[in-house]
């Protein structure tokens, strides 16, 4: 399983001997100048064009007439061959800085200090302002003769920048502890050994070239991407376990009840039966279903003397009433009252338009079922 993801928070710390590192004094104190100036000066430091190259800059100080700034550069070329053994796996890292503005940002945040330690087989130096790299310089030998010719030459090279080397910080690595005391009696300064920061501090500088920017972008929306996926995938093989439960919930519940109808069909079957055989005695055994209870009904629902019932025909499915009335509307009440008589509501009944006699009476039929 491998240590790195591509959407890891990577910072790369470049070594001194790759970049140049720049001290500038820039008189303006808007930091929407500084990439402008400073884009200027770093093509008159390089030979090479402005595109070939990634800079950025940190300000050291800043007074009313202008800044201090270090400004860094690396050429993309380079960056890209230290850069190589990761971006063949597809890791991009999220910062690209200087491995000594890290130390320097760790161990000497404000004021000046002077920082001594290997890079490989070489010995390096780097001159700090408040944290921010101001002058380096590669040591030829860690010899205390050499060292005795190259320390003075360094502090004449940073004053001649214009930078304090009084130098009161002195930070040694702990691999370089056999030098401390040359580098105090050379420096006339007290020098503090300092190990590898575990995690070295944060610092603003960011060579992070812009196609690696944009390209790290499409990595971690891909990334965003697959994991949203894998999340619906996941959601839609839940929702999938769900109903294939439900359905088998749903099954064994049908076969249930199939099971309980198939039981109970006796009972229902002669429940039905029974039911049907008492519809079919009603009429003998219920005395509302008696001729003479519902003629007794139906004249009692007469409207008045002038509507006779003339006809009357009762079976076990139906009834039928036929009637003449001196006018329709007597008729339209006639049924009306019946269909309202309480007692008659054991039956549905309806009424066809009467038909107009000569005289014009109106005849009628009444005909109702049982509910």
């Amino acid at each position: 399983m491998p240590l790195l993801k591509a959407t890891d928070d990577l910072v790369l710390g470049l070594p001194l001997a790759a970049v140049l590192a720049q001290r500038f004094r820039l008189p303006t104190v808007d930091p929407a100048e500084f990439p402008e100036m400073i884009r200027i000066q770093i093509e008159k430091a390089l030979p090479f064009s402005a595109d070939e190259v990634t800079t950025d800059f940190e300000v050291i100080e800043q007074t009313e007439s202008g800044s201090v700034v270090s400004a860094v550069a690396i050429r993309n070329e380079q960056l890209a061959e230290i850069a190589a053994p990761l971006l063949e796996r597809g890791y991009i890292p999220r910062q690209v800085t200087v491995y000594a503005a890290q130390r320097a940002s760790t161990y000497a945040p404000q004021g000046n200090a002077l920082l001594i330690y290997p890079e490989g087989e070489t010995l390096v130096s780097a001159v700090t302002e408040n944290g921010k790299l101001s002058f380096t310089r590669t040591l030829e030998s860690a010899k205390g003769e050499e060292l005795q010719l190259e320390l003075p030459q360094l502090r004449l090279s940073a004053e001649l920048q214009g930078i304090n080397a009084s130098f009161p910080n002195v930070l040694l690595d702990e691999t370089c502890y056999q030098l401390r005391d040359t580098v105090e009696r050379i420096l006339a300064s007290s020098t503090e050994i300092v190990g590898i920061e575990l995690p070295p501090a944060p610092v603003k500088l960011n060579l992070l070239p812009e196609g690696w920017r944009h390209r790290r972008s499409q990595i971690a929306r891909q990334v965003e991407w697959r994991k949203r996926l894998r999340w619906a995938g996941a959601a839609y093989a839940g929702f999938l376990l769900v109903l294939l439960a439900y359905l088998a919930y749903m099954r064994l519940e049908i076969g249930r009840l199939d099971g309980r109808i198939a039981k109970d069909a006796p009972q229902i079957e002669f429940v039905r039966t029974a039911e049907a055989n008492w519809k079919a005695l009603a009429p003998a055994v219920d005395s509302r279903y008696y001729p003479v209870e519902i003629l007794l009904h139906l004249f009692e629902s007469l409207p008045s003397s002038d509507v006779r019932i003339t006809g009357y025909n009762q079976s076990a499915r139906q009834i039928s009433v036929d009637g003449e009335a001196n006018t329709a509307g007597l008729a339209y009440q006639f049924i009306d009252k019946v269909k309202k008589s309480p007692e008659l509501r054991i039956f549905q009944f309806e009424m066809a338009a009467p038909r107009i006699l000569p005289n014009d009476h109106a005849q009628f039929r009444l005909e109702g079922r049982p509910r």
